[in-house]
């Protein structure tokens, strides 16, 4: 079944978790059909980004379907990863800046699904929050993303309280980039497409790589590695239009 609804709007591809009588939870289907969707983003050269959303207003992810008294984390204990690690994995390696739109509550595994977003904007009635522990579990896997995102101070205290958390207080402590008035959500999200729009696809797929590569090196590891990076930048194409272009006081046409 497809829980997942996808679509072009210009160069960035929505995709939809489309489950809102279930506010939009996780099951197998959801993550196959993220999944699938950075795939199409990365095999086509003309989106520029994605933006991740819930169905409705109410939720962007009240984390794993609990109904069936599984969690859908650990489906197979025979195999080394679970479906949302390999999901992971794949975004991780996806070229284009991912957005979350978070239109409403945010929990558990929809946390996860936020933190491995390079950007978040947020509804101000959203709520956030980590409640694994009030079910008797403990959320693992979100803290891979959170650790990069997050002091360890906010992190206990969500991880250990359960409590949930303001979009305000969100946007306080550096967990999202943005909150929205209401009605105003899609208008800062397109702003955002816009600004991204403007900069170098060659920069951005770069830099994103250098962000992930350079988050577990030591100090003269990262320099040595950057200052191999900003040799191989210098060479794309897109290096050599922004600069033509500056010099031209015109607005470049990247080549991505």
């Amino acid at each position: 079944m497809t829980e997942t609804r996808v679509e072009s709007r210009g160069d960035a591809l929505w995709v939809w978790i489309d489950r809102e009588h279930r506010r939009n939870a996780i099951n197998p289907a959801v993550l196959a059909g993220i999944e699938a969707a950075m795939r199409q983003a990365e095999a086509d050269r003309a989106i520029r980004c994605i933006v991740l959303t819930g169905a409705g207003e109410k939720a962007f992810c009240a984390g794993a379907d609990l109904s069936d008294g599984t969690s859908n984390f650990r489906d197979d204990l025979d195999e080394p990863t679970t479906e949302f690690g390999r999901l992971l994995r794949v975004v991780r390696a996806c070229r284009v800046p991912l957005i979350a739109r978070v239109n409403g509550a945010c929990v558990a595994g929809g946390m996860a699904l936020m933190a491995m977003c390079d950007l978040a904007v947020a509804a101000e009635h959203a709520r956030f929050g980590l409640p694994e522990v009030k079910v008797g579990v403990f959320p693992m896997q979100v803290l891979v993303l959170l650790r990069g995102i997050l002091q360890a101070r906010h992190i206990n205290e969500l991880c250990l309280t359960g409590t949930l958390i303001t979009a305000a207080r969100a946007l306080e402590i550096g967990l999202v980039n943005e909150v929205a008035a209401a009605g105003e959500l899609d208008t800062r999200i397109d702003a955002l497409v816009a600004r991204l729009r403007e900069a170098s696809p060659a920069a951005m797929h770069r830099g994103k790589q250098a962000i992930f590569a350079m988050e577990m090196m030591a100090f003269h590891e990262a320099l040595a590695f950057a200052e191999a990076q900003i040799a191989l930048a210098a060479g794309s194409l897109d290096a050599q239009e922004g600069l033509t272009a500056f010099n031209e006081k015109r607005k470049p046409r990247w080549v991505g």
